[in-house]
């Protein structure tokens, strides 16, 4: 076996920028070199973990001087938990470094002609702002070495009973979480709880390898009333204490109207395909935006920041400037939310969206606010928006289109180009990929607004929104 080469360590090293995935990034002889747990003015120790011919990647050793901006993560997970890696930025530099990436990818990537971007509308709530979690439950935690070697070896631990998120990049790697600031306090008082009980009851946790174990996922979801879902996901069939489990988080939780379960026998946690039971209540949620009511399904996409979805969807609106005699396209639809949201301002509003259930779900939620207006498609977006449908159904005088991080299909941007609306509002989670896509409409389209809205507080992530318009 070849032993593997020393890779070196460099002192002294002060950290310039930020770069994809939550890392920091430096220069070390013209070569760009990635580093996580780092912020900008940090001066440290690196060790070389990684080296290619164009990059590297390195990890701390020490903190020689930590930076002016550098501040305490609030998360006692945080450098473990794969999550919310920019803690130690103050919110004000998180903004600032969101804006950037907005400016670099449309600039670099698209390299169009660009308005005067707006500045980025931050969350005003930087924790506890999610509406959904899931957590994975596995019959033995994955503990940091650090931690082992502090306790003085694996034997001297309980890595039993792990319930909190996967390790990066580890499907079989739990990482055990006491405390999540993502979302309300209930969410650990609910997880805490369901992991006393099942070590005290004798209930076995999931195992990845052997595919074996009654408790496999937790997924809980909550609305502006701070009303629960909680959906358990069983890995083996559900027996008599899986039952009493559901009981006592009935009777220990009145949070939770909707207390829902699912056998899950598959190699994969997904339960888009399978049956959804109910235990108690109902078998959904209420979201409310402007008087319009939401049902959240446990399948249901909804945004998982509540108030923020509702800032962009203002915007998406604002956007595509409606008078009421428009007819609109809303693509990646999803269950329907911007749809139903602009319907008011719109003569008619046709939504497109690939996961049939959303579909079912958006036709409920303009039934149940009497919106008449609307129509809704499933079916794959490149092979229903075709030169055809607009023929069958109206030439669009606007297209408003929030695709998946992966961008807008080249057929799809075609169908678009030749549809010639007067404008496009393009809603995106991805703004290399939103990039990619503006250079792609530019035979045709200015872009004539762009508005940064952050989502996601202490990740990396930034939602952009254009307004294109035909030339």
């Amino acid at each position: 076996m070849t032993k593997k080469k020393n890779l070196p360590v460099f002192e002294n090293i002060e950290i310039t920028g930020v770069a994809a995935e939550g890392k920091a990034l430096v220069r070390i002889n013209d070569i760009v070199c990635f580093v996580p747990n780092c912020v900008p003015g940090d001066i440290v120790d690196l060790q070389i973990t990684k080296k290619k011919h164009s990059f590297m990647e390195a990890k701390v050793l020490r903190i020689v001087e930590p930076s002016k901006v550098r501040c305490e993560a609030r998360c006692k997970h945080f450098g473990v938990c794969g999550g919310c890696k920019w803690q130690i930025l103050p919110y004000a530099e998180q903004l600032k470094y969101k804006q950037q990436q907005i400016v670099d990818n449309l600039t670099r990537i698209g390299k169009i002609e660009l308005p005067e971007i707006s500045p980025i509308l931050g969350s005003k709530h930087i924790y506890a702002y999610r509406n959904k979690l899931e957590f994975t439950c596995a019959d033995r935690k994955w503990l940091p070495w650090e931690e082992i070697e502090a306790a003085g070896g694996l034997d001297k631990i309980d890595s039993t009973y792990g319930l909190g998120f996967h390790i990066p990049n580890c499907f079989d790697k739990v990482l055990d979480i006491e405390e999540c600031h993502l979302m309300p306090d209930i969410n650990n008082r609910i997880r805490n709880g369901v992991r006393e009980y099942a070590r005290t009851h004798g209930l076995t946790f999931y195992n990845e390898h052997t595919h074996e174990g009654q408790v496999r996922t937790l997924i809980l979801r909550n609305n502006h009333k701070g009303e629960l879902m909680l959906i358990v996901s069983f890995g083996e069939k559900v027996t008599e204490a899986c039952m009493q489990l559901l009981e006592y988080l009935h009777n220990e939780f009145p949070e939770i109207i909707s207390l829902l379960y699912v056998e899950n026998l598959k190699f994969n946690d997904t339960i888009g395909d399978l049956e959804v039971k109910t235990y108690f209540g109902q078998e959904y949620i209420l979201e409310e935006m402007e008087g319009l009511q939401f049902k959240v399904g446990p399948k249901s996409f909804y945004q998982t920041n509540t108030e923020q979805a509702y800032e962009l969807y203002k915007v998406a609106r604002e956007f595509a400037e409606l008078t009421g005699d428009e007819l609109v396209y809303d693509l990646y639809t999803g269950t329907g939310t911007i749809a139903n949201f602009v319907s008011r301002k719109a003569k008619e509003v046709i939504g497109i969206e690939y996961v049939p259930e959303a579909i079912e779900d958006a036709k409920v939620n303009s039934k149940i606010n009497n919106i008449e207006n609307t129509r809704f498609f499933a079916g794959d977006m490149k092979d229903i928006l075709n030169d055809a449908f607009v023929a069958q159904y109206g030439r669009p005088d606007v297209i408003i289109t929030d695709p998946p991080r992966a961008g807008m299909h080249e057929d799809v941007v075609n169908v678009i180009l030749n549809a010639a609306p007067k404008r496009i509002v393009y809603v995106s989670c991805n703004p290399a990929t939103q990039a990619r896509d503006l250079a792609l409409l530019d035979a045709k389209y200015k872009v004539t607004k762009v508005q940064p809205v952050d989502m996601f507080p202490h990740t990396q992530h930034v939602e952009n929104v254009v307004q294109l318009c035909l030339r």
